[in-house]
């Protein structure tokens, strides 16, 4: 039974037990490229939260930005004239590009975009805000009240010793404004205040609301006590024994009288063969360029297929064509609702879709073939669906599929599924033989007396070649003047993509042929048939 149970459905259950309205939250630190990586902590989020809502819970989904934390150093990405900004507030430091607000809002306005094309759709909170706002104010108070009781369970927890100078709050120097390089000397409760002093050389007094913030291990579970969060994924490394989760639990219990959330831990997202995605290493391909180039509803199934615990491996070359066949073989079946799909599978689906996602019926092999036909061009893409038989009538999913296609094809593609049409019949049929160009003649004459043909129809056609009374079978007999001798189906193949492409092997045949007009194949047949190489003088 249990292996008919999605992972979000269980999770849900478990979450239930507790009787309460729920809150799912998930967090990053726009520090950098938010990657695909910890696209799996927002997509797993996501999947508990919809499990939740689906079981009648009273529910809500929200998004931390970690606005609020320091720039840790000068990154690969940025020019040295950002180490005056190290141990700043991200939301507090210049954009990159000079056109968003901060440092901060560089790197989230692409990722909330991206959220949105996934169909994910949590309330945002912003940590500088929340902070200002005097979100965190009362749990400053405790913290600064209660730091030696912190700094015990951090001693017992971590195994690590606590600088005898070690404060839970991290002031904001008025006149560098840095946090990393304070140091707390006193405070006030009934004023709200913080006294420092920094490694400037600067002294003086913040308020608690703005003026700084909680170190990050007493930052999370004050959260969690703040929100009332029930429920959080966060990534293996928090999880480890010692570390953030585990020092979060006491804090949140010990000293804010709170309960942890239902943790959810997930694994990596290992990115090819170059390892786990990190934005510090550079090993990173951010959500916004693979929204380029993978339908979001396949990257949401590359997530919600998965258990949490166990690592994915992605690879956007080959391997995406697989995954993307995966995916739209689901589709199919659940759209057909075909009995042989099981309630796992059903379950993978259903989480995998979400509103306001492009579902295009054409299938994103079959976009590769036409969109390299169709040169790119979008008008040509549209005749060459039409003429297949499926609807035009949403060009924007067609167009998104189509730009995908197009950022594949000149990123990631492997050669074997690139292709360029040639213009003129290509010297390469000169290599054909005599059974070929008759085949190749036949087949033009056989086409040309039907009205439009399906990729399937192509493709049976070809296959009927063999097939003694077949239509095809007795044309390549009259142009040989003799019975068809035995056929090699993949010679047929090579014949066509030789005609067409110069290469002997090519797109599946079915969908290759069906997005040309007819009479460009009649006419490219019949010369390659007859094709005689020009003499050189």
């Amino acid at each position: 039974m249990a292996d008919t149970i999605h992972w979000a459905d269980v999770i849900a259950e478990d979450v239930l037990k507790k009787n309460c309205k729920h809150l799912v939250a998930t967090g990053i630190t726009p520090s950098g490229h938010i990657h695909i990586g910890n696209m799996r902590e927002v997509v797993t989020a996501d999947a508990v939260y919809k499990a939740l809502i689906d079981k009648g819970a009273d529910a809500d989904f929200i998004y931390i930005a970690d606005n609020y934390d320091p720039l840790r150093k000068v990154y690969p990405f940025l020019p040295e004239s950002y180490a005056e900004h190290v141990g700043k507030p991200i939301s507090e430091v210049p954009c990159p590009c000079g056109d968003c607000a901060n440092y901060a809002e560089h790197f989230l306005k692409p990722f909330l975009e991206a959220l949105r094309r996934l169909g994910i759709n949590p309330k945002i909170y912003r940590a500088d805000e929340m902070y200002r706002a005097g979100r965190y104010t009362e749990a400053i108070k405790t913290a600064l009240v209660k730091r030696d009781s912190i700094a015990k369970i951090l001693e017992e927890v971590s195994g690590k010793t606590v600088a005898s100078d070690w404060n839970p709050f991290n002031p904001r120097c008025n006149e560098c404004g840095k946090i990393t390089t304070t140091k707390v000397t006193g405070f006030n409760l009934e004023a709200e205040t913080v006294d420092y002093v920094c490694a400037c050389g600067h002294t003086g007094t913040v308020p608690m609301a703005g003026g700084g913030k909680l170190t990050w291990r007493v930052d999370w579970p004050a959260r969690w006590k703040v929100l009332g969060v029930t429920v959080e994924p966060f990534g293996k490394d928090h999880a480890s024994k010692g570390g953030s989760y585990d020092t979060g639990k006491r804090i949140v219990r010990e000293i804010y009288g709170h309960e942890p959330p239902y943790p959810v831990v997930y694994e990596w997202i290992m990115l090819g063969k170059q390892g786990a995605m990190s934005s510090s290493t550079g090993v990173v391909i951010s959500i916004s360029d693979m929204l380029g180039v993978v339908p979001p509803e396949v990257l949401r199934y590359l997530i919600i297929r998965t258990k949490p615990e166990k690592h994915i491996q992605f690879d956007p070359g080959q391997p995406l064509l697989t995954l993307v066949d995966e995916y739209e073989r689901l589709r199919i079946q659940f759209k057909e609702n075909d009995p042989s799909l099981g309630i796992f599978e059903r379950r993978i689906y259903e989480l995998s879709r979400a509103t306001g996602i492009c579902q295009s019926e054409i299938p994103f092999k079959q976009m590769v073939t036409i969109y390299q036909v169709a040169r790119g061009d979008f008008d040509r893409i549209l005749k060459i669906i039409k003429r297949s038989g499926i609807s035009t009538e949403d060009e924007k999913c067609i167009r998104e599929l189509a730009d995908n296609v197009s950022e594949w094809l000149e990123l990631y593609a492997p050669p074997f599924a690139k292709f360029n049409v040639k213009e003129n019949v290509p010297v390469q049929v000169a290599t054909l033989s005599e059974l070929q160009k008759a085949f190749l003649s036949a087949f033009a004459t056989v086409i040309e007396t039907r009205g439009e043909i399906s990729g399937e129809e192509y493709h049976m056609l070809v296959y009927s070649a063999k097939d003694e009374g077949s239509e095809l079978n007795r044309q390549i007999t009259e142009k040989l003047n003799t019975p068809v001798p035995q056929v090699d189906q993949k010679d047929l193949f090579k014949a066509i993509y030789t005609s067409i492409l110069g290469q002997s092997s090519g797109p599946k045949a079915g969908w290759f042929l069906s997005s040309f007009e007819k009479e460009f194949l009649v006419k490219r047949f019949r010369e390659a048939s007859t094709y005689i190489p020009e003499k050189r003088g």
